[in-house]
């Protein structure tokens, strides 16, 4: 299967730069790679300039997250959109286990396990027991903002993604929301590892003095464009906390892992 990657970025070229060496080593070289620089003004433009076999589209300012990924996928004409954080690294097999699981389950948006905050470990060794171990783990239903893969039928049966939402957040929740209502299969798998730094970009972004509150604005929109009152949203709270508690006992009971593993004061967590 055709598969498109698109990656938005805003500053941070030292994460652009492990994401997109980590990509090289890891996707054929007949994989497009789409990069939406929102403004960047630390060389990442010109880092990207320099950089074979990518497309680079450049917006003058930071358009955010949905109008990225929207120029992304539109750029892209493969029957599969993978899109990334510029936050992550990517060890070998991590496109295959998604296309293996999506194939497998009918998927239409899958997203991999990943560990998340501080890389202290050697992710080839790692990733490559994580897989043997979590293979046959999956938590439907489910799928992750920071690496998704969609199909490309999604965009033409939901639409795209919402452009009211500013900067990031709520833009991956609010599509998510969208299929499942439309009956579309989502998944989280597995059978493909990431490393995930963390919100490298979202934290750098919340330090800057002139930046609106886009985070609650964000929310407010989201909730609603959806009606969720508190009394709507405090059940769905309940069962997510324990559908989420009996994912991560079960898991972790029977593997030793769990689909989220985050590094968190000095010890590996899970989620």
């Amino acid at each position: 299967m055709d598969v498109g990657i698109v990656i938005p970025v805003f500053n941070q070229l030292h994460f652009t730069k492990i994401c997109l060496e980590s990509l090289r080593e890891t996707v054929a070289s007949t994989v497009q790679i789409v990069v939406i620089d929102n403004g960047s003004t630390d060389g990442t433009a010109e880092y990207l300039a320099a950089y074979p076999k990518i497309r680079v589209i450049t917006n003058k300012d930071n358009q955010g997250c949905a109008v990225a990924w929207n120029q992304g996928v539109r750029a892209s004409h493969a029957s599969w959109i993978a899109i990334l954080n510029n936050d992550v690294i990517l060890p070998n097999n991590w496109l295959d286990g998604l296309l293996d699981f999506a194939s497998e389950k009918d998927a239409d948006i899958v997203s991999p396990a990943f560990r998340e905050g501080e890389y202290n470990y050697d992710i080839a060794e790692y990733s490559e027991d994580y897989v043997r171990c979590m293979h046959s783990v999956a938590r439907m239903g489910i799928a992750q903002g920071i690496c998704f893969m969609v199909k490309r039928r999604v965009f033409e049966r939901i639409g795209m993604f919402d452009e009211t939402f500013k900067i990031g957040q709520f833009e991956d929740a609010d599509f998510f929301r969208r299929a499942k209502i439309a009956g579309l299969i989502l998944g989280t798998t597995g059978r493909s590892f990431i490393h995930h730094f963390a919100s490298i970009t979202q934290n750098s972004i919340r330090k800057e003095a002139n930046v609106k509150p886009y985070e609650a604005e964000n929310r407010a929109y989201f909730r609603r464009k959806w009606r969720l009152t508190w009394w709507k949203r405090f059940p769905v709270r309940r069962y997510v906390k324990l559908r989420d508690f009996w994912w991560r006992v079960s898991e972790k009971t029977i593997y030793g892992h769990t689909l989220i593993e985050k590094w968190i004061d000095g010890r590996l967590r899970y989620f």
